[in-house]
């Protein structure tokens, strides 16, 4: 299984602005073939900081992913709203829900 932990830093001033916009992105990758899990956390400790917790069966579902029309539209809609570039680190699943 392929896992992406994404880290994206908001604005102060645009946390609801984020949330708008990825929504659409969170509803869409969770009804993708391949697609275990797809959770959105904010950091109880900074309400800007959000990770991403992505769980595909393999890199083909998440290169489909990268294609879809909620990924590339979120992709763009976001460079406003972030103090700056997302981070990303890959994992390989071990135990995970199928």
């Amino acid at each position: 299984m392929h896992v992406t932990l994404v880290e994206i830093q908001v604005k102060p001033d645009r946390i609801e602005d984020f949330l708008r916009v990825f929504l659409p992105n969170h509803e869409g990758s969770i009804k993708e073939p391949g697609c275990i899990r797809f959770d959105v956390l904010q950091d109880p400790d900074d309400a800007c900081k959000f990770i991403i917790y992505e769980a595909y069966e393999d890199e083909d579902a998440v290169k489909a992913h990268k294609q879809t029309p909620h990924y590339l539209k979120v992709k763009s809609e976001l460079e406003g709203i972030m103090t700056g570039p997302r981070t990303h680190r890959v994992l390989s699943g071990v135990w995970l829900p199928r």
